[in-house]
């Protein structure tokens, strides 16, 4: 069965060699797709026979959002944690405990009812594909079965054992490290893709440079790629360790120096951005024109999670990127389509050229410049063919 998606008035396919610019932009357009993938794009005067038509009656269509920065396995709520950011309590990531307790205390099909919930909100919303990270367990059982709820949903899960030291072994965190580095690792590998650690070295809750080397080195040697929360509360060496370790991606990058920067720019890694989180903690927003005029490759992703950025909306993150970040709207749409696919190693979705995955975000507007323009309304939605 084929069908023929016609009377889209702007397209973008993420190919720039179907159309304008770095977001191969189509007006009047058309695209058919079968068998779950896109079979042909062009302009819409041109447009093939198929089985069956869609007519968008003149909206705009993108890429699905590919959302590539995720913490969706919890129970809980922290919303008094918010509240009291809001009258000045600062973010120090230790708020992370309560929805260790929350989490350990769920059962696997409260946390796969919840995570499925969140899944549909974000697919409401014109996300196509996630990445969903453990984090909210920190024990050999607890990480495990997080991720084989998360597996349930995505093939993008990933093993975050190091998000914090777990308060029973605050006492021993090099102890810790051992344990997620050997019993924890040989549980959780075969359910995730990735590795990933927050290195923060001047937070009481994270982890320094040489816990996050032990943690990467042991999850690349097990097959994982390597992924890295690094930068959110102040510079450290996250992203030189990401960079010289392979990651597909260094997450947060608030703080960044310039050595920073020009080893992102030398390397295939990808900057993720997450303004939602600045914006619900108060922070300082990274610099994205920074990067982008240095040559790295952006992404922008949620993070959303229930203490520092509890928004599935990649819309909301996009505005937050042009208005905050300093981004074109094309650049925040690239990064939140091309870009997320870029950090999960997935050359089949982000795009909309022949062979990509017919995930289709469908706007309610004439123009993809209408996501940050109207911030926060409700314009995106999934296309479902």
């Amino acid at each position: 069965m084929s069908t023929l998606v016609t009377g889209i008035a702007e397209l973008v396919t993420n190919e720039p060699e179907l159309g304008e610019g770095p977001l191969g932009l189509l007006r009047e357009a058309a695209l058919v797709v079968a068998d779950g993938r896109v079979a042909w794009v062009g302009p819409a005067a041109a447009a093939p026979d198929a089985d069956r038509r869609v007519d968008l009656g003149g909206r705009a269509a993108v890429p699905g959002f590919v959302d590539s920065h995720t913490h969706l396995v919890f129970a809980g709520d922290r919303a008094a944690e918010f509240e009291a950011r809001m009258t000045g309590t600062p973010y120090d990531g230790g708020g992370i405990a309560t929805t260790v307790t929350a989490t350990r205390a769920a059962s696997d099909a409260a946390l796969g009812d919840r995570l499925r919930r969140f899944a549909a909100e974000a697919r409401a919303q014109g996300t196509t594909t996630l990445e969903v990270k453990s984090g909210y367990g920190l024990t050999v059982a607890d990480e495990a079965r997080s991720l084989r709820v998360a597996a349930e949903v995505t093939p993008h899960t990933t093993f975050l054992g190091a998000h914090v030291v777990p308060p029973e072994c605050a006492g021993d965190r090099d102890g810790y490290v051992r344990q997620v580095t050997g019993p924890m690792l040989a549980a959780c590998a075969q359910h995730a893709r990735w590795v990933d650690v927050f290195c923060e070295p001047g937070s009481a809750h994270a982890f320094d440079g040489d816990q996050a080397r032990a943690v990467l080195a042991a999850g690349r040697a097990a097959g994982l790629g390597v992924r890295v929360h690094a930068g959110q509360l102040g510079p450290g060496p996250g992203v030189l360790l990401g960079v010289e370790l392979g990651a597909a991606s260094v997450d947060h990058c608030t703080f960044l120096t310039d050595a920073d920067v020009d080893a992102l720019a030398a390397s295939s890694t990808v900057a993720t951005l997450l303004p939602g989180v600045e914006f619900s903690t108060r922070s300082p927003y990274p610099n994205a024109r920074r990067l982008l005029d240095a040559g790295v490759t952006v992404a922008l992703a949620t993070d959303c999670n229930p203490g520092s950025c509890f928004t599935s909306s990649m819309p909301f993150c996009i505005a937050l990127a042009v208005r905050e970040l300093g981004m074109t709207p094309a650049e925040a749409l690239w990064a939140a389509t091309a870009g997320g696919a870029r950090a999960l190693q997935d050359v089949s979705v982000g795009r909309l050229g022949v062979g990509a995955t017919a995930d289709v975000a469908v706007l309610d507007a004439p123009s993809f410049v209408h996501l940050a323009y109207r911030p926060g309304v409700p314009l995106a939605s999934t296309l479902d063919l």
